[in-house]
Order: C-alpha cells, then sequence, then structure tokens
C-alpha cells in the first residue's frame, strides 16, 4: 500500500498539522500505530518530504540528477506499507483505515510482482 499523503497535515508540514486539534493529532498517531500492529501488516518507515527528493535520470549514458520530485507534491509517495491480504477486499478495508484516505490524500493498493 502507497500513501500518497497530498495536502493532508502531517508532522512534516507544520502549518497543516497544526490546524488539527491536539486530539486529533493524537487520534492521527494512533491510527497509524493501530495499522502497524495489524497481523500481516510490515510497516515501511515515513519518507520525507518531497522538496528533499533527488530524481535520478540516464540520458545517453550520463547520470543526470535533479533536485525535487519526479512528480507534483500532491501526487508524491509519503510512505509505504505492506499487507498480506487474503482478497481484494481486505485491503480496501485496511486502506480505507490509514488516516491520509480520509484527510485529503489517498492509499494505493499494488500487488507485488511475483
Amino acid at each position: 500500500m502507497l500513501i500518497h499523503p497530498g495536502a493532508t497535515p502531517t508532522p512534516q508540514r507544520p502549518d497543516g498539522w497544526a490546524t488539527l486539534s491536539a486530539g486529533e493529532q493524537q487520534q492521527v498517531h494512533a491510527d497509524y500505530g493501530a495499522v502497524d500492529q495489524i497481523p500481516g501488516v510490515t510497516p515501511g518507515p515515513a519518507l520525507r518530504l518531497p522538496d528533499t527528493a533527488t530524481t535520478v535520470r540516464v540520458a545517453d549514458g550520463r547520470t543526470l540528477t535533479t533536485d525535487g520530485p519526479y512528480v507534483g507534491i500532491e501526487e508524491a509517495l509519503g510512505g509505504y506499507f505492506i499487507f498480506e491480504a487474503d482478497d481484494l477486499d481486505a485491503a480496501i478495508a485496511l486502506a480505507a483505515r490509514v488516516p491520509a484516505a480520509r484527510l485529503g490524500g489517498a492509499v494505493e493498493i499494488r500487488p507485488i510482482m511475483e
């Protein structure tokens, strides 16, 4: 599952995070912690904000680097975790519990290639 926070309030975005009450902030932390404890979930680390990214491309045999993300900030990946789901419905139910999904972002479910 790929977490796309979009413009959701996160601790890494102090202005947005400050718009949440202390109780809402605690609930976001608790909800992410609860997801991490679900059997079959392997938590991945949270990623820093997209403006800290370095994008690498190779063109004509030369390695080119660009500061910043490859995609627009609204589409950038904020974190990920692996969930060994029995079926897509179970994965959808779990994705709906991720705070980013309800705070304006999205969670992308993608099977692992075998």
